[in-house]
């Protein structure tokens, strides 16, 4: 399997991590943003990031690849069978996704990836607006983390790798969880596990090169 994308991409490390918390082999071509590689773009048309090639099989989005590397390879199952914790699973995903980056991403676009990486000035008002649209997502994770640190059946799945991987962005972003004690001791805990370390490990060492 060969994926498309930038680790930096919360929806791209999620693959990865949850490809290596199934023991899948899985090949990172890394792309930039908006890249115009052809095979790329043979994955995903439309040039967002992941895209997936398996053999002649081509998929974009990253929560369809997960739903096919879980169908291709079902043990150990990242995503719960038991249908409440399987929704449950998938609210999660769709949290970390869609609400959670979706105040993460302005300021880790305009704060690190347009500055630092693509020497551009980035806007500091969207980046303001994202921020301010946190407390309430992080107030409400905070609420609904178990003691075990695991969101579903008190193990890894899909949804803890879903709900961490973006919480890494907002620290590249300059952001804290110093108000979200819970928060903190589920993203260091999911982030330590093998399937993500090595990838922040990287992260972090290459954001402290560019500073």
């Amino acid at each position: 399997m060969i994926l498309y994308g930038s680790s930096f991409s919360p929806f791209v490390r999620k693959v990865l991590a949850f490809a290596h918390e199934k023991g899948v082999a899985i090949e990172l071509k890394r792309i930039g943003r908006a890249s115009e590689d052809p095979e790329f773009r043979e994955a995903n048309p439309l040039g967002k990031m992941p895209a997936l090639r398996d053999d002649d099989y081509l998929l974009p989005d990253s929560s369809a690849i997960v739903a096919y590397i879980e169908a291709k390879h079902p043990e150990p199952a990242l995503i719960p069978t038991a249908p409440r914790a399987r929704g449950w699973a998938m609210a999660w995903e769709e949290f970390g996704d869609s609400e959670l980056f979706g105040a993460i991403g302005p300021m880790f676009l305009n704060r690190v990836v347009r500055p630092k990486f693509e020497r551009v000035a980035g806007d500091d008002d969207a980046a303001a607006r994202g921020e301010a649209a946190l407390p309430r997502l992080l107030t409400y994770l905070e609420t609904r983390i178990p003691d075990s640190l695991f969101l579903v059946e008190d193990r890894c799945t899909l949804a803890d790798l879903a709900v961490a991987s973006p919480l890494l962005n907002l620290e590249h972003a300059g952001g804290t969880l110093d108000a979200y004690p819970r928060v903190t001791a589920f993203r260091d805990a999911i982030l330590a596990r093998p399937s993500f370390a090595g990838l922040a490990e990287k992260e972090r060492a290459f954001i402290a090169r560019m500073a």
